[in-house]
């Protein structure tokens, strides 16, 4: 019982770290081929930045 819930577990971290992962890859995709996708997660981090430090 233990070896089936360990072996779920890790299917199910694998899954996630190759969502994650072609995820990450789509949004650099998306970036390259439209620029102001680029410029839009540019300003978003600055905005984010300047509102954590009040």
């Amino acid at each position: 019982m233990k070896l089936l819930l360990r072996t779920i577990t890790v299917v199910f971290v694998f899954a996630g770290i190759l969502a994650g992962c072609l995820t990450l890859l789509l949004l650099v995709i998306l970036v390259v081929r439209f620029p102001l996708v680029l410029i839009a997660l540019v300003l978003a981090c600055w905005i984010f930045s300047r509102i954590q430090r009040g």
